[in-house]
């Protein structure tokens, strides 16, 4: 065969003579008119296979820009935080003040703990979690001042480093000690861009009858700061600013929609589009049009509920994608949905022979929710232009904040609608055939891509066995699916489609049930020292061996989540302690002999004024877990 320079690949000429020279080697014996549809539908084939490619590698490359996969330097996070105390030893009853120390990175500010009008960002809040019966006050905050805000403007906050104090009145015992953490929900801006953090922060206490003041922080206790004042909180008068006009923001906002297009989370939904333009060439110039106006709509309708949301509550965008469990139903119905398309199960199987008229009803409805599909994964991603426009937009009345977001709709579905308008671009698509099953498999995996895309979101959220039970549940999700396209077919007996269908669904509910991320319990880190400490102090410990490896642990775990059982471990004081194993550990392996063990799952229970353990099954369950509590207090 002859050798081809690439760029013959893509010239008319060498389309052609690639094709002749593919056909010549299977042994293709087709001459004349057919051979030429042959070698003409062969280059349209080849065309849409280079674009395709090309999009994909484009969308590839930002996606890796976007998760950081391709600096090989790791970014350091814009906030960090630290906790300070003005006590080492407090006093049970007496309260003491603590400090959160929040540091900035150069250029990067957050805000105060309440906006002044017209200043868009986020009030910072701080979150605690303390032992039971201690109790947090917020004291007034440093007065916030100018920063350097996105866009050239000008913002009230904090940068550099500052302290925000609080008042903690202390519950318990003397000798204890005791964990204080602390959360900092905040919005970390810089002049280019903005993005959520939550960095926490932990510091232990002793509890003793006599207070000890922290020497290595007294300096920032001794000197009284103003509060945060309404002064302080109006909005800075700088010098004039040139500003946009509404115009120019509407054409940011229009090229921000349209770069949206190849952004990796729109990227699938881009796929799906032009499969499903691909499966109406050859039809009315009317209906391909109408395809593209409801497809268009869809996608005005959900900016439109966007973007009075953004407005009405000030929520940054992308909110959405910070749920763990929004997170997780996208897994699942991304799963779905990239399954049906691998061909896996059909939607609308048993619709086959309905009729005509319901088929094109049902085709419109999918571009409508295509539209809201490609809005809702769109959010997410950020792109040039954009960002200044939806800032812009917050900041004003509700109509023109509406005409704002109606813009990035309509670059968002601009492609699609220029080839409603233009039916000639669909017809030099090549006509529908055997080769769009292959075709619209093959864009499946651009949907797994997004599962796996999305898993990984999830991991930040969160971690453990709830993880776990989410992967899992994404299983049993997909076997419901693969339960439906096996036997809920139109040729199968009705009570068969019967049972598959109740199955399917079972499976699928199931699979949402047991995956859908919930909170984990906070464990403390076992040590040797923490249980002789524990046990000299006459506090109870359970102690669970256990390894991310080990299924059985998992499964045990899910006992933890009893409302009753959890009443249980609280009015008995129990401290709970976990020894990983998922690592070679030789202290484990060690306390684990000493039991008379050498795998896990190891639970066990230190019962005061008991040198021998409780120990349990290794199955648990709420009643034997209930049972080995009951016997703190018996002695």
């Amino acid at each position: 065969m002859k050798r081809l320079a690439p760029i013959q690949l893509i010239s008319s000429d060498g389309l052609q003579s690639l094709c002749m020279a593919l056909l010549d080697k299977l042994g293709q014996k087709v001459h004349g008119i057919f051979r030429a549809h042959v070698i003409s539908y062969l280059k349209t084939f080849m065309r849409i296979a280079f674009l395709t490619l090309t999009l994909w590698v484009a969308s590839m490359s930002l996606g890796l820009a976007q998760l950081d996969l391709v600096t090989p330097v790791a970014k350091s996070a814009p906030v960090s935080i630290s906790l300070l105390s003005e006590m080492k030893t407090a006093v049970p009853g007496q309260p003491f003040r603590v400090a959160v120390r929040v540091s900035h990175q150069e250029h990067w500010h957050t805000y105060g703990k309440t906006l002044p009008p017209d200043i868009i960002g986020k009030p910072t809040k701080l979150r605690w979690t303390l032992p039971e019966g201690w109790s947090v006050e917020e004291l007034p905050w440093p007065p916030t001042h100018e920063v350097e805000s996105t866009d050239g403007k000008k913002s009230v906050g904090y940068d550099g480093t500052v302290d925000l104090p609080a008042k903690i009145t202390p519950a318990g015992k003397s000798g204890d000690e005791v964990q204080l953490s602390v959360l900092l929900d905040a919005l970390a801006c810089d002049p280019s861009n903005c993005q959520p953090v939550k960095p926490v922060a932990s510091l232990k206490l002793l509890l003793g009858a006599t207070a000890i003041a922290d020497a290595t922080s007294a300096q920032v206790f001794t000197s009284a700061k103003p509060a945060e004042t309404a002064s302080a909180l109006a909005k800075p008068k700088t010098a004039p600013e040139l500003e946009r006009s509404f115009a120019g923001y509407l054409l940011f906002a229009f090229i921000g929609g349209l770069i949206l297009n190849i952004m990796p989370c729109v990227f699938p939904v881009l796929g799906i589009k032009v499969l499903s333009v691909v499966q109406q060439a050859g039809e009315d110039k009317k209906h391909v049009l109408m395809h593209g106006l409801i497809y268009t709509l869809g996608i005005l309708v959900c900016f439109w509920a966007l973007g009075g949301l953004v407005v009405a509550f000030g929520k940054a965008w992308g909110f959405q994608l910070q749920s763990p469990g929004f997170v997780f139903a996208l897994c699942a119905f991304f799963m779905i949905f990239s399954l049906s398309m691998a061909g896996v199960f059909e939607i609308g199987a048993s619709a086959v022979g309905v009729g005509q008229g319901l088929q094109a009803q049902e085709g419109l409805t999918g571009s409508f929710f295509s539209g809201l599909l490609a809005v809702v994964v769109a959010t997410p991603c950020s792109a040039p232009f954009l960002g200044s426009a939806l800032g812009y937009a917050v900041t004003l009345p509700a109509l023109q904040a509406l005409v704002m977001f109606s813009m990035i709709g309509l670059g968002l579905a601009s492609p699609f609608l220029l080839m409603a308008l233009f039916p000639s671009l669909v017809s030099a698509l090549p006509r529908p055939g055997a080769w769009m099953e292959s075709f619209k498999q093959g864009l499946s995996f651009l949907l797994f891509g997004t599962v796996g895309f999305l898993l990984w979101v999830l991991t930040g959220m969160v971690q453990g066995q709830p993880l776990l039970f989410s992967m899992l549940g994404l299983v049993l999700i997909a076997m419901g699916c693969w339960i439906y396209g096996r036997w809920c077919l139109p040729h199968k007996k009705a009570r068969t489609r019967q049972v598959a269908l109740l199955l399917a669904l079972l499976s699928v509910a199931g699979g949402l049930w047991a995956g859908w991320p919930v909170k984990e319990d906070k464990w403390a880190e076992w040590s040797p020292e923490k249980v002789a400490e524990l046990r000299a102090a006459g506090v109870p410990v359970y102690i669970d061996y256990t390894a991310q490896w080990c299924v059985t642990c998992q499964v045990n775990k899910r006992i933890y989540k009893n409302e009753t059982l959890k009443k249980l471990i609280a009015d008995k004081k129990v401290a709970l302690l976990k020894a990983d194993w998922t690592n070679e550990d030789p202290r484990i392996t060690q306390s684990l002999s000493a039991l008379g063990k050498a795998a896990v799952p190891v639970n066990v229970l230190y019962v005061p004024g008991r040198d021998e353990p409780v120990v349990l099954p290794e199955l648990l369950s709420v009643e034997n877990v209930s049972a080995a509590l009951n016997q703190i207090g018996t002695n």
